[in-house]
C-alpha cells in the first residue's frame, strides 16, 4: 500500500493542473450537496416548528369584560382540538409592542395601551384544525377580528419542498458530472502512462499493483475537494449566523450544532469516497481493461 500511495503522489505532482481542476469540481459538487442539505435541514426545522405552534389570534372589541374571555376559554377547553390559550391584556400587548419596536422611538412615543386590543391566542393540534377553530370563533359577538397564519406552513411546506427537488436535482447532476470529470482525468493519465504500464505486465506487476494508484488518486481528489467545501460552508454559516439569527426570530435553528455539522462531514467523505473511487475505477476498466 505504501508503493501505491507513493506512486499515487507521484502522479498528482506530475500534473498539478488537472489534480486541481478534479479537487475543484469536486469540491463545487460537494459545496453545493453540503449547502443543500443545511437548507433543507433549515426548513424541516422550521417547518416542524410552526406546526407545532400552530395558533389562531383573536382580538377583542372594547368593552369586553373578564368574564367574556373567562366564557370563550371554557368553551375552547371543551374543544378535542385546541391545545391551549393563552390571554394577552392591553398592558401585554403594549409590552409585546414596545419590545419588537424598541429600536425605534418614534414610535414608542404614539402608542398607549388603551389604543391596543386585548387577545387571546389559541394552538391547536395540527395546522388542518385551525380553519374550523377560527370559523367557530368568529361568530362570537366579542370578538372583533380572527387571524388565521395558516399560508405561512403552507407557503414554508412549498418552500422545503422546491429546495428539496431543485437542490436533489442539481446535487445528482453536479455528482454524475464530477464521476465523469474523473474518469476523463484519470483516463487521459492512464494513456498517458501506458508505455510504463505495458512494462509493468511484462515485468509481472498484479493489476491491483496498476490498478490502486489510480483508484487512491479518484480517492483523494473526492477527500480535497469535500473537506474544502465542509470548512468553507462551515465559515459562511458561522459568519453569516448573526444576520440569520435576528432573519429567524424566534426559531432557534442557529447556532448548527456541531454534532450535525460533524455529521454532514463524515456522510459527506462517504458519498466523495464512492464518487472518486467509482469515477477511479471506471477509468481503470475502460482504459486498462482490468478487474
Amino acid at each position: 500500500m505504501s508503493r501505491a500511495i507513493e506512486f499515487t503522489r507521484r502522479n498528482i505532482r506530475r500534473t498539478p493542473f488537472q489534480a486541481l481542476a478534479a479537487s475543484m469540481v469536486m469540491f463545487l459538487t460537494f459545496l453545493a450537496l453540503q449547502i443543500f442539505v443545511i437548507l433543507a435541514a433549515g426548513s424541516q426545522e422550521s417547518l416542524r416548528y410552526f406546526e407545532s405552534k400552530p395558533q389562531v389570534i383573536i382580538f377583542f372589541k372594547e368593552g369586553t369584560t373578564s368574564q367574556d374571555v373567562s366564557a370563550i376559554e371554557n368553551a375552547l377547553k371543551q374543544e378535542g382540538r385546541v391545545t391551549s390559550t393563552k390571554f394577552v391584556s392591553k398592558e401585554d400587548a403594549l409590552e409585546i409592542y414596545r419590545e419588537r419596536n424598541k429600536n425605534d422611538p418614534m414610535l414608542l412615543e404614539l402608542v398607549t395601551a388603551s389604543i391596543l386590543p386585548a387577545s387571546l391566542e389559541i394552538s391547536t393540534q395540527s395546522p388542518q384544525d385551525l380553519a374550523p377553530v377560527a370559523e367557530v370563533l368568529k361568530k362570537e359577538p366579542v370578538v372583533s377580528d380572527v387571524i388565521v397564519p395558516e399560508d405561512l406552513v403552507a407557503t414554508l411546506t412549498s418552500v422545503t419542498q422546491v429546495i428539496r427537488v431543485v437542490g436533489g436535482a442539481t446535487v445528482v447532476f453536479l455528482m454524475i458530472f464530477a464521476t465523469l470529470v474523473i474518469i476523463m482525468i484519470i483516463g487521459f493519465k492512464i494513456r498517458l502512462k501506458r508505455t510504463e504500464i505495458e512494462i509493468m505486465r511484462l515485468l509481472g506487476a498484479s493489476p491491483s499493483f496498476i490498478r490502486n494508484p489510480f483508484i487512491l488518486e479518484g480517492l483523494f481528489y473526492g477527500i480535497a475537494g469535500t473537506t474544502l467545501a465542509w470548512m468553507i460552508s462551515y465559515i459562511l454559516l458561522w459568519y453569516f449566523t448573526p444576520f440569520l439569527q435576528g432573519y429567524l426570530g424566534e426559531v432557534k435553528l442557529l447556532p448548527v450544532n456541531p454534532l450535525f455539522m460533524l455529521a454532514l462531514l463524515g456522510g459527506s467523505l462517504t458519498v466523495a469516497c464512492f464518487v472518486g473511487g467509482l469515477g477511479s475505477f471506471a477509468a481503470v476498466r475502460r482504459y486498462l481493461k482490468i478487474q
